[in-house]
């Protein structure tokens, strides 16, 4: 018997190292290959006691005269259009992946207390950095064919990427 459960054991521990590598895999292939797509910042809070210097990010988007949180699906697509600088627009929610038509992008949502989420919702920096990172006006995402995101940064009001020094 003890047996059996040292092999059930390492079949799980390779299971799970096999998960693990494929969804670190699938996260570079989104920041490698993914459209980037910049989302409007509204104002938040830069600090938190316990977690240290974070700005928590709440898109302006997301609070969007066409979004009725009451009847908004748990779970869908955000449909954005972007601009010339990859600004992106909201103009629909949808449960399905498609259709999309050009020019157009879909971000995975989801819904928790009438609130609308679109994955990256944290950003955090080096103790000190703040005053850096107020001048944001922009969330940067990098998504995939299948409405994946990541945030790959925070962009000022000129489109570019706000780095630490």
């Amino acid at each position: 018997m003890k047996k059996y459960s040292r092999i059930l054991i390492i079949v799980n521990l390779i299971l799970l190292l096999g998960y693990f590598n494929w969804s670190v895999y699938h996260k570079e292939q989104t920041l490698n290959n993914g459209q980037l797509i910049l989302l409007q910042l509204a104002p938040v809070d830069p600090r938190s006691l316990m977690q240290g210097d974070y700005m928590r990010l709440n898109y302006k988007e997301v609070s969007s005269d066409l979004i009725d949180r009451q009847t908004a699906a748990p779970r869908g697509y955000a449909i954005l259009q972007t601009d010339s600088n990859q600004v992106g627009r909201l103009i629909r929610l949808q449960s399905a992946l498609t259709p999309l038509n050009s020019n157009e992008i879909a971000i995975k949502y989801k819904t928790v207390n009438y609130r609308i989420f679109l994955g990256a919702e944290s950003f955090f920096f080096q103790e000190g950095q703040d005053t850096l990172y107020q001048q944001a006006v922009y969330g940067g995402l990098k998504v995939d064919h299948e409405g994946q995101s990541l945030l790959v940064g925070l962009y000022d009001e000129d489109f570019r990427q706000i780095q630490s020094e």
